[in-house]
């Protein structure tokens, strides 16, 4: 017992709030996990399980965007909706190639990520170069091309591969995909994918979420997460001792999209169908809710700021006339409470005492 605290005293504070970052999301799945397998929670809130860890991957991986390299993205949304999609179509085609569900829900996470990373590089090269609000405009304005690009999307399976169209003039249908007897629409228009086969599980989003919190902790840590947080920081300062900002700001950009991609594979895998309505400039502006209310760089506090702020309109269903008001309510109250100067000293001191550090200053 000595040995290992005299191992954690030797750890890095970034170190210590790391691990404590791990073991507080492992130690939440095996609770929730232990008390659903004991029927303590009830079908409805099991099934928002799923969606809490993409929504949880959306915020921290926004966070990367907003709070790490400190630009302001209105299209995380987006991103989702290009892994949701790409998602399912990966799932549906693969389902007599791979028929394990677990394998099959991690090819379609992973191609998920690489479709919205490459969907990131397009638009990050040419909206990079902006700042501010310009910036915002144009990562809201992508949210919505793509949703309007997948309303007008026609894909379907059979055994010679993959039928694809874009019905642009809104006279085509399914049929003009010529499937085979047998094949499979996958996606139909404004209609959305229907008829998915549900693969996705909460021990999936478990292990995603602590894939992103590894990756964006790690990347943060890291030697280019200091060149992002410079650049943040002061970019002409930033340019001037060599740094590439382009290339910094595209990494963390990038990096933000593809686990929102795989985020969104995993979210549309949950469902039997989905449209792309879901995925537009409202669900993107409550992501960064959970992102600013969380604490801009906070990982642990988007984590949190997520399960309550999606779990607070369900547990408030009773009140049905009046859940809309208090769940304003809470967020002025969180947004007060998060910005008062006292506050934030009492929780800088729990934090000390927890990380150790109070005890290194008095050493």
């Amino acid at each position: 017992m000595n040995g290992f605290q005299s191992k954690w005293k030797g750890l890095k504070k970034t170190t210590k709030v790391d691990f404590a970052t791990y073991l507080g999301v492992t130690a939440a799945f095996l609770i929730v996990s232990f008390c659903q397998s004991r029927g303590m929670i009830n079908s409805s809130m099991g099934g928002m399980l799923v969606p809490i860890c993409c929504y949880i991957v959306m915020a921290v991986s926004l966070n990367l965007t907003v709070g790490i390299l400190g630009e302001l993205s209105l299209g995380h949304a987006g991103f989702m909706s290009v892994g949701a999609f790409s998602g399912v179509i990966a799932a549906m085609s693969l389902r007599e190639a791979i028929p394990a569900a677990p394998l099959r829900l991690a090819v379609a996470m992973a191609v998920g990520a690489v479709f919205a990373a490459i969907a990131g590089t397009l638009v990050g090269v040419p909206a990079l170069r902006l700042r501010g609000d310009y910036l915002a405009i144009v990562t809201l304005a992508f949210g919505e091309i793509i949703k309007e690009l997948i309303n007008c999307l026609l894909v379907g399976h059979d055994s010679k591969g993959l039928h694809i169209a874009l019905n642009i003039s809104g006279s085509l249908s399914i049929n003009d995909l010529h499937l085979e007897e047998g094949g499979v629409a996958i996606i139909k228009g404004a209609q959305g994918a229907a008829g998915t086969t549900k693969i996705a599980t909460f021990a999936a989003g478990y292990v995603l979420i602590m894939a992103a919190l590894v990756i964006i902790l790690n990347l943060v840590r890291s030697r280019s997460g200091r060149a992002i947080m410079a650049v943040r920081d002061n970019r002409i300062a930033a340019e001037s001792v060599g740094i590439n900002v382009t290339k910094y700001k595209l990494m963390a950009f990038v990096t933000s999209a593809a686990l929102a991609g795989a985020a969104g594979a995993l979210y549309g895998l949950n469902y039997s169908s989905l449209a792309a309505s879901k995925f537009n400039f409202n669900t993107s502006i409550l992501v960064l809710v959970y992102v600013v209310l969380g604490g801009l760089g906070n990982m642990w506090g988007s984590i949190v700021a997520t399960v309550v702020l999606y779990v607070l309109p369900e547990a408030l269903r009773e009140f049905d006339n009046y859940r809309m008001l208090v769940y304003a309510i809470v967020l002025i109250v969180i947004m007060l409470a998060t910005n008062n100067d006292q506050i934030k000293e009492k929780l800088d001191a729990v934090r000390r005492r927890f990380t150790g550090k109070g005890e290194e200053a008095r050493g």
